[in-house]
């Protein structure tokens, strides 16, 4: 198993896990798409919560590395409020089976801004990342999904 990256203020970590071992009921308006499988789509799990107040924010980018992180660019975007307790996974259904990028970002205020220092965030295939260097290049974060929904 590998982790998404997390700056030092995580609020979250996010898992990626084969979808046996998935413990929570996925969440999101794609739910039914993971629980019934033979369609494209990811099952981001996050745990590891600091706080369990605001927004989970999934954000799917499709094969345009210039579209990663994009304000505006992404091809799905699914948010749901925090649980107040245990994992979560939230299914994202996709239209094609091809190269995908994941960002998850926690809003610990719902505020629905980016910049509060408590907001946790990361990306699928755990990029390094630093204080210099907090965007990842596509290359590092894309991930094949194929028929079945993938667990990032």
């Amino acid at each position: 198993m590998s982790k998404f990256a997390f700056l030092a203020f995580t609020a979250a970590t996010a898992m990626i896990a084969p979808l046996a071992e998935a413990r929570a009921t996925p969440l999101g308006p794609d739910a039914a798409i993971c629980a019934r499988g033979g369609e494209p789509a990811v099952l981001v799990r996050v745990e590891g919560f600091k706080v369990r107040t605001g927004t989970l924010r999934v954000q799917v980018y499709g094969d345009k590395p210039e579209d990663f992180l994009a304000k505006g660019r992404w091809l799905k975007r699914i948010e749901v409020p925090v649980r107040p307790n245990g994992q979560m996974e939230v299914c994202v259904g996709l239209p094609k089976s091809g190269a995908y990028a994941v960002a998850v970002r926690h809003d610990v205020n719902g505020n629905g801004k980016s910049g509060d220092r408590s907001d946790g965030g990361g990306f699928s295939r755990n990029p390094s990342l630093s204080l210099f260097s907090l965007k990842p290049k596509y290359q590092e974060v894309a991930i094949s999904v194929g028929g079945q929904p993938k667990p990032v």
